[in-house]
């Protein structure tokens, strides 16, 4: 499975491309940040991120797009470019039939690190050594879309396993509410 994990953001948005199954050792193919200025209009900050998310796709063809999914802060505006940033990685996986999976920051601390807690510098510990990296990659947006992919990678199997469960469920439960009547009410 190939994975871009995306770590939004106006200024620096992380982007990170994974390979791998779960159970197996993970490749690193790429990361990198897609960056747009501070002080630039938003609506060209937002299409340099949408251009920048649309170059990653077209040179490294996922399978799936993995985005951080955004929680409350106590920083209004830091929220609103972290939303703005993440809907549009969003659209671009969806304009291309490219499934996204959301995952918030402590299932990814707990995938990667085994702590919901964990700081930066150990996501970015565990990162390097997850992925056999000689340093661990710089910003630490760049680390934290790598972490992303990885989370999902891990999680993806138990995930399909629970959507298949709930698949399955939901159609015993039609099939109990509206059993077939084939036999009955034939004739002989």
């Amino acid at each position: 499975m190939r994975v871009l994990g995306v770590d939004p953001g106006l200024t620096r948005c992380g982007v990170g491309v994974v390979e791998g199954v779960a159970g197996r050792p993970l490749t690193m193919l790429a990361v990198g940040v897609v960056r747009t200025p501070a002080d630039a209009e938003l609506g060209h900050r937002l299409v340099a991120i949408e251009q920048g998310i649309e170059e990653w796709l077209d040179r490294h063809r996922p399978e799936v797009v993995a985005v951080e999914r955004v929680f409350s802060q106590h920083n209004v505006s830091t929220v609103m470019g972290t939303a703005q940033a993440s809907a549009v990685a969003m659209l671009c996986a969806a304009r291309r039939g490219i499934p996204v999976a959301l995952h918030t920051p402590s299932e990814v601390k707990a995938a990667v690190t085994g702590s919901g807690r964990a700081d930066k510098a150990q996501v970015g510990a565990m990162v390097t050594r997850l992925l056999r990296l000689s340093a661990p990659p710089k910003p630490a947006d760049a680390a934290d879309a790598l972490a992303l992919a990885i989370c999902h990678i891990w999680r993806a199997p138990a995930h399909n396993r629970l959507q298949q469960a709930v698949a399955q469920h939901a159609r015993h439960a039609r099939q109990a509410q509206h059993p077939l009547h084939a036999s009955k009410g034939r004739p002989s």
